[in-house]
């Protein structure tokens, strides 16, 4: 395990920054993209640079996604995405030959993956290095080039000019909700040891007691200033965010955006009760206030830009030699728009980088999943990769003070086509109405069921017992049989409830439970063939929020989806005005064509034999023989559909 251990971190060993800058695009982890191999069998070859076929399988194997299947449409995909992630890797090495990095600085790295993986013996790296495929010359050339690489990156990105005023206003103006304060409260709360005290006091406040006076009297927390939440300001307690607050507290207490007081709050051993004397809703920060965040935004994302373009120039002057034919990949434009080709590989990127995709690989055949990606996750992949692409030129034409990457702009597009989207009262009385469900408080109750095998039995008991005594011994002498539920809530279609229907509805529905000391006792009902009594606490009924408490959130939800929809509207009419061109359909016809005539035939099954004619049978089967022979090389039949993959 240990020596395992020491070779994941050999083929992981530096952070590239290229993946962390593009982290939007699918890329194998560190090691893979580096190879650990130095020799093997020449597969490609970059502006002359060799690229084995070891190398490559080291990618395809680094990534459980890519390495899942081995034949059928999927493994194409995953081919032409390995080949053109490593002719990546290479270019971006290429580019940073020119970066001086000293054996200093190499072996001070060396020193370092040794140290931290306890591997300063010579034999235990050396042994680490030949399980990663490695020499220690090999190793420190790929440290090398990693060094380099990180470097080239800095410099390129360091070259970039922070964000002017414009550039931050714009972002500030169409990214509100990173600019928002927290929600506060100004209240005060009372603490105390023992739950039957908490209840008395709570029931003392609800009966008009002044809070701040049973808080300075009882509280253990804050007692000196009458449980004030924050430090008092000219008699008024200062707002204060959620995290002062124990979780459950919190939660309760911000859930009061009218203001009120909480129930009894139990948290860590202790018993809360708050008082939201005023709420106060998140808001968004004045422009001097967030001016510092938002340049910092926007130079990350124009430093992101800037890595973009310098490796999409890499990759456009790329000479790609094929040697090796068994790593031969198609990577067609799949789409172009304002003078830019979409490459396919970008395309596969984003699917086998879907984490829904790959939950698929591990549930279905891989004929099934390639098709699902090719009906569904592939056509929605290139319309956002056509948006991407596009984005730029529609910048540019508006002159815009916008940046980022091709992503990054045209959710800004987006964004600045849905700026003037307002709410009004009616949006937010509307959605309420039509979504009542979604604000609902699901009823509650604590029960204990009685069962009884005598209907007469069960009427007795719930007619004789007031609640004085323990339950359980109650019944029992009652000749009943007691099971504890619990809290329970009455089921849905989706959940059904932990009670039987019948005494669910007498403990929720019914109108005539029984008040029986602190509970309640409901109907007798028959379940099965026994007569069941429920005793019935802390019954809450179902409510609904009522608008007031809730419309903030409301508000925000709508904004958010309207926003969204004209935002999209606004930037496929863009889009569309650039007439883009979309080839999938051609791409993945070729796709299925190809690797259909690549895929080996299943052989028909041989003729039986006639009886008294076995010679003609044997003749016949030496025909079908040839015939099928012939028709692996150069039959136009249709294929059949590729086998699932062997896991």
């Amino acid at each position: 395990m240990k020596n395992k251990k020491a070779v994941n971190v050999l083929l992981g060993v530096l952070a590239l920054l290229l993946v962390v800058g593009m982290a939007y695009q699918f890329t194998p982890n560190l090691g893979s993209m580096f190879g650990s191999q130095t020799k093997g069998t020449p597969a490609l070859k970059v502006n002359g640079q060799t690229v084995t076929a070891e190398e490559l399988e080291a990618v395809r194997r680094s990534v459980p996604v890519l390495s899942s299947v081995d034949s059928g449409l999927l493994a194409d995909d995953f081919k032409t995405l390995v080949v053109a992630q490593k002719v990546r890797q290479a270019l971006v090495t290429q580019a940073a030959t020119d970066i001086d990095v000293s054996r200093a600085d190499v072996n001070a790295e060396v020193k370092k993956v040794r140290e931290q993986n306890n591997l300063t013996d010579n034999k235990a790296w050396t042994d680490a290095l030949q399980q990663a495929g490695l020499t220690d010359s090999a190793f420190r050339q790929q440290t090398r080039d990693q060094l380099a690489v990180n470097r080239k990156i800095e410099a390129l990105q360091k070259a970039v000019p922070p964000a002017t005023d414009a550039e931050a206003r714009m972002y500030y103006d169409l990214n509100p909700q990173g600019f928002q304060t927290d929600a506060r409260i100004v209240g005060r709360e009372i603490v105390v040891s023992d739950e039957a005290k908490a209840k008395s006091l709570l029931a003392q406040v609800r009966s008009g007691a002044d809070f701040a006076q049973l808080a300075g009297q009882n509280s253990t927390e804050f007692k000196d200033r009458g449980g004030a939440l924050g430090p008092l300001e000219n008699g008024s307690p200062r707002p204060v965010a959620q995290v002062a607050l124990p979780s459950e507290v919190g939660t309760a207490a911000f859930a009061l955006t009218q203001g009120g007081v909480t129930d009894v709050v139990p948290s860590g051993g202790k018993f809360y009760i708050v008082k939201v004397e005023k709420y106060l809703p998140p808001a968004t920060k004045p422009f001097a206030q967030a001016r510092a965040d938002a340049v910092t935004a926007v130079t990350k994302q124009k430093k992101d830009a800037a890595l973009e373009q310098w490796v999409t120039g890499l990759e456009r002057g790329a000479k790609i030699e094929v040697i090796d034919p068994n790593w031969k990949t198609e990577n067609p434009a799949v789409a172009s728009v304002a003078g830019q080709n979409v490459p396919y590989s970008d395309v596969v990127a984003q699917v086998a980088g879907n984490e829904q995709f790959a939950n698929l690989m591990g549930q279905v055949p891989a004929e099934q999943v390639a098709q699902l990606a090719n009906s569904i996750l592939k056509p929605q992949v290139v319309e956002q990769l056509i948006d991407g692409y596009a984005a730029p030129t529609i910048v540019g034409q508006k002159k815009l003070p916008l940046v980022g990457t091709r992503q990054e702009l045209a959710a800004a597009l987006a964004a600045y086509g849905a700026r003037d989207v307002k709410v009004s009262d009616a949006d937010v009385q509307k959605f309420y109405l039509q979504n009542a469900k979604l604000f609902e408080t699901p009823a509650s109750a604590t029960v204990s069921e009685a069962s009884f095998a005598d209907r007469a039995a069960a009427l007795a008991f719930r007619q004789g017992w007031n609640g004085q005594g323990d339950f359980v011994a109650a019944a029992s002498k009652a000749g009943g049989t007691v099971s504890e539920r619990g809290e329970v809530q009455p089921g849905t279609p989706e959940a059904p409830g932990t009670l039987n229907p019948a005494l669910e509805a007498a403990v929720f529905t019914a109108k005539d439970l029984r008040t029986a000391g602190e509970g309640s006792l409901s109907d007798v009902v028959k379940v099965g063939n026994r007569y069941s009594v429920a005793y019935v606490t802390d019954l809450k009924r179902a409510a609904v929020q009522p608008l007031a408490e809730v419309r903030d959130r409301i508000r925000e939800q709508v904004l958010a989806q309207k926003r969204g929809e004209v935002g999209h509207a606004y930037l496929a009419k863009e889009v569309a005005a650039l007439k883009p061109v979309n080839n999938l359909q051609k791409v993945l016809a070729a796709q299925e064509k190809r690797v259909a005539a690549a895929t080996p035939k299943t052989p028909a099954p041989a003729n039986p034999v006639t009886p008294g004619g076995a010679g003609q049978g044997s003749a016949e089967q030496g025909s079908t023989g040839a015939g099928q022979s012939s028709g692996q090389t150069g039959s136009s039949a249709p294929a059949t559909t590729p086998e699932p993959a062997t896991r």
